[in-house]
């Protein structure tokens, strides 16, 4: 029974209470079908491609992966596992579909194999293809499935048959209809090809990982097996080649052209027939980049605009694309103020700061917003849904908390979270009516989090504080654990119940929980996300002390003499700073996959805030954790850090986690590491993602003992 679980095995058993909700959909464009994925059940891990038809109201399987395997178990090949890697993909069964322009048909691939569903009828079958199959897409007309399979792209029919390749690798270093490594890890860009809009050719994605400098991931437990290749193309180091072709059906090939050297990384792709293909590619330093549209007949690319920040440029959800009448649509950096720009007009005021375009009509543009630098008493944390017309913006998410939608027509999807319930609450809605509803399998967590939201000190960060479930005002001060992300893209004081679960859990072991989205992170404005430039060390570091020391001036039961912070990933880097850089402060640190020297991490995030680092060692140096800048602080002033790091983690690779305890044991700095086998960045295990919870806590009582009366 749910009631006998434990938190940390709950948790672990439902990923993070993802499985069995509801999600990826899709409306038809007639409107009488809602499109999406759900497993049967909140421990499910096998997703299910479902049909909603809203003229019947009723939900059918269109596609059922233990139907289709006959209860075999799925098959991955590395070349998926790793895809799925990068996406942050832990379920099975269908993780991902493709439909054709009238949401009749879709496509997927399970267990390497290609399938096709017919939406309507809610039948599938397997396609014969070589495999193992990636990314399968229809046709817009539904005649026929492009997929990638080898590192070929290739065509079949939607019947089967006819089946051949478009381009095929001319060396081993090379595919086909595939994202780079960078593209998928940091710019959101996990495509490689696009169709036509009639159907008749592809745009498609040439890579080749040849420049690429190769690291070997080994797994120490089983020293017999050999270890993985893998080609990371780490700061200041060279990048795959990524170069662009138009593939006709008919097999004639023209090469897109562009100025490869100045902007090499192609960011975002977009084909409709609101226009000529469009392309967002930038350079290096990614402080310009160009929208380029294509001439299909020659390849030769024009340039639309050109921008340049002198920072960086950030890349959008859903940015840029055409209107259906030929228009531009894309989000910009303006004044101060993050704005929706259609063709030439400013469509948006500083009131939002918007985050993604959802969808297009020549009427209007749907997208998610927050309260902007101009917003009066927004509130923090929150997300809503706005309909953005030639008059103004208009809010379509009423209720407190954070939304998104999916569109087409008249029916809208819309995905609503709140602080005050778990789960996402899903409704169907006509011209604005709500017509359905789409359940959610999920399970309920056996705590209810209580953060108080609110914003901090003199720079008003956001901030969450979470106390013990039954905590009175006249307990006295609590040990504090600090628990934040702190990093860019990572906003974690988010309006909604779930993202506050696992800080609840640690607040009812007995800590006031402070979770503090400092500069850096998406919040308000541009300009709070580009403090950090060259900055990671200062800004992210010194908004946590900030947020610690206001909120406990403002009379929140804070001990300040008992202070741990826990982190992952960049929150891991943040957590280990805070102990190295400021003991004063921060009394123990967990520091799970941290990034501890920055030439270790890839290309395009980490030269997008720190530049090269050949030509800016001094800025490498004052925000890595193992140089002796990075260990600054008295060596007589030790605070216990615990490590912990998967060591099949292909994104921070183990190396990070052993050279920070190299330095440390040399400047004989005691700390604890945690490696963990055959994990990766995600820690999906369920025994695995259960006992770090349970570890990390067994450390902080140690390290931060109840203080003496």
């Amino acid at each position: 029974m749910t009631a006998d679980l434990s938190f940390p095995r709950q948790y672990a058993r439902t990923q993070r209470f993802t499985l069995g909700a509801p999600r990826s959909f899709s409306v038809s464009p007639d409107g009488s079908r809602v499109v999406f994925l759900r497993s049967r059940s909140g421990t499910d891990r096998t997703n299910v491609l479902w049909v909603l038809d809203l003229e019947e109201r009723r939900e059918y399987p269109a596609a059922d992966p233990r139907v289709l395997l006959g209860g075999a178990d799925e098959e991955l090949s590395p070349e998926e596992r790793a895809r799925r890697e990068r996406l942050r993909e832990g379920s099975a069964g269908v993780v991902a579909y493709a439909l054709d322009d009238a949401a009749e048909l879709a496509a997927f691939a399970l267990s390497g194999r290609l399938y096709v569903a017919e939406l309507r009828g809610g039948t599938a079958r397997e396609l014969p293809v070589p495999g193992p199959v990636a990314d399968p897409r229809p046709s817009p007309d539904g005649r026929r499935v492009a997929y990638v399979a080898g590192g070929a792209l290739r065509v079949v029919e939607a019947g089967g048959g006819a089946d051949r390749a478009l381009a095929e690798p001319d060396r081993e270093t090379v595919t086909w209809g595939l994202a780079e490594f960078v593209a998928a890890e940091e710019m959101d860009r996990s495509r490689g090809f696009w169709w036509s809009p009639a159907g008749d050719a592809l745009l498609a994605a040439r890579v080749d990982d040849a420049p690429v400098r190769r690291w070997w991931i080994a797994d120490p437990a089983h020293p017999g097996t050999a270890p993985t290749e893998v080609a990371y193309p780490a700061a200041g180091t060279p990048n795959a080649e990524v170069s662009l072709a138009l593939l006709g059906l008919d097999g004639t090939r023209t090469d897109v052209t562009w100025d490869r050297d100045r902007f090499p990384y192609l960011a975002r792709v977009h084909w409709s027939a609101g226009g000529p293909p469009l392309l967002l590619v930038q350079a290096r330093d990614q402080r310009s980049q160009a929208y380029l549209t294509v001439d299909t007949a020659t390849g030769a690319t024009r340039e639309l605009l050109t921008e340049e920040d002198p920072e960086w440029l950030e890349l959008f959800p859903g940015s840029p694309q055409w209107t259906p009448d030929g228009r531009l649509v894309r989000i910009a950096d303006e004044d101060g103020a993050r704005v929706l720009k259609v063709g030439d007009r400013t469509a948006t005021t500083p009131a939002l700061h918007v985050q993604a375009v959802l969808d297009v009509t020549d009427e209007d543009v749907l997208v998610v917003a927050a309260a902007g630098p101009a917003a009066e008493d927004a509130a923090t944390g929150e997300a809503h849904v706005h309909r953005v017309t030639r008059t103004g913006a208009e809010r379509l998410s009423t209720a407190p908390g954070r939304h998104s939608a999916v569109r087409s027509g008249a029916v809208t999807v819309l995905a609503s979270a709140a602080v005050d319930r778990p789960g996402a609450e899903v409704r169907v809605l006509r011209d604005g009516e709500q017509v359905a509803a789409v359940a959610s399998y999920a399970e309920t967590p056996v705590l209810a989090a209580r953060p108080r939201i609110v914003r901090a000190g003199a720079r008003r960060i956001p901030a969450a504080v979470l106390l013990p479930t039954g905590h009175r005002e006249d307990d006295g001060p609590l040990p504090v654990l600090m628990d934040p992300y702190g990093g860019p893209h990572g906003l974690r004081v988010a309006a909604t119940h779930n993202a506050h679960l696992t800080s609840q859990w640690f607040a009812d072991q007995g800590f006031a929980v402070v979770v503090a989205d400092g500069r850096g992170t998406p919040h308000t404005s541009p300009e709070w996300e580009k403090a950090i430039h060259e900055d990671f060390a200062g800004a992210t570091l010194d908004d946590q002390v900030e947020a610690l020391h206001a909120l406990a001036a403002d009379g929140h039961p804070l001990d300040l003499g008992r202070v741990g912070i826990r982190g992952w990933s960049y929150g891991g880097y943040l957590a280990a700073l805070a102990v190295l850089r400021r003991p004063d402060v921060f009394h123990a640190g967990i520091a799970g996959a941290p990034v501890t020297d920055w030439r270790l991490y890839d290309t395009h995030y980490t030269e997008r805030y720190l530049g090269l680092p050949d030509e800016r060692p001094a800025v490498y140096a004052r925000n890595s954790l193992v140089t002796d800048e990075g260990l600054s602080a008295p060596a007589d002033d030790h605070r216990p850090l615990m490590i912990i790091h998967g060591l099949a983690d292909d994104n921070v690779v183990a190396a990070h986690t052993l050279r920070l305890s190299s330095a440390l044991l040399a400047a004989g700095r005691p700390h604890e590491v945690l490696p963990l086998s055959g994990v990766t960045h995600m820690t999906p295990q369920e025994e695995v993602a259960e006992n770090l919870l349970l570890l990390q806590v067994d450390f902080l009582r140690r390290a931060l003992p109840p203080a003496e009366k």
